[in-house]
């Protein structure tokens, strides 16, 4: 089983980051093969043509090769998917919103027919810094995305520096149950 973890965490140690280990470690002693991928790179969709471009017809981005293309790909191929990101602004990190805003276009058509996120079981996590505020609106917005696209939300993690004690064993356990095939709305004991 193929677990991707996409992150839109711009630094490489910080609360974000352990996070995003414990989940995938959590997903590995499930059995799962787990891959990270940051996309921090990913430029903003132009919304090219008459807001819709290539993305409305074939299903890729024109201007995909920011690594947007790429990452796709992996999306699609992957079985599993974690969604995480630091809160900026009470959003998701700017190269993750990026990846996500150029992905909805994608998948939009799709969505409604067999799209390769619908039925996808997703894990959310946000992990707000400082005061610790906005963590449900950067949840929400991710949310949303699952709406558009068809995925299916596993669960959601919010972690904030109060509550990374009982929250990093919660993000290891739920990528564990994901990765050995536990499903949204089936109860776990």
């Amino acid at each position: 089983m193929k677990f991707l973890i996409i992150t839109g965490n711009p630094k490489s140690d910080g609360l974000c980051k352990l996070i995003t280990e414990e989940i995938e470690r959590g997903a590995k002693a499930g059995g799962a093969e787990v891959e990270v991928a940051t996309c921090g790179t990913i430029a903003r969709c132009r919304v090219c043509g008459d807001g819709w471009g290539t993305c409305r017809n074939s299903n890729v981005c024109e201007y995909g090769d920011d690594g947007f293309n790429h990452l796709q790909k992996k999306a699609q191929e992957a079985d599993l998917l974690c969604f995480i990101s630091p809160v900026y602004w009470g959003e998701v990190a700017e190269g993750l919103k990026s990846f996500m805003d150029k992905l909805r276009r994608c998948e939009f058509a799709a969505s409604t027919i067999e799209g390769a996120l619908k039925g996808k079981q997703v894990l959310l996590a946000a992990v707000p810094g400082g005061s610790g505020n906005a963590l449900l609106t950067c949840l929400q917005q991710m949310e949303r995305f699952c709406q558009h696209t068809g995925a299916v939300i596993f669960d959601y993690i919010g972690v904030n520096r109060w509550n990374q004690g009982y929250k990093k064993t919660a993000a290891y356990n739920a990528a564990l149950l994901m990765a050995k095939g536990v499903k949204n709305g089936e109860t776990v004991t």
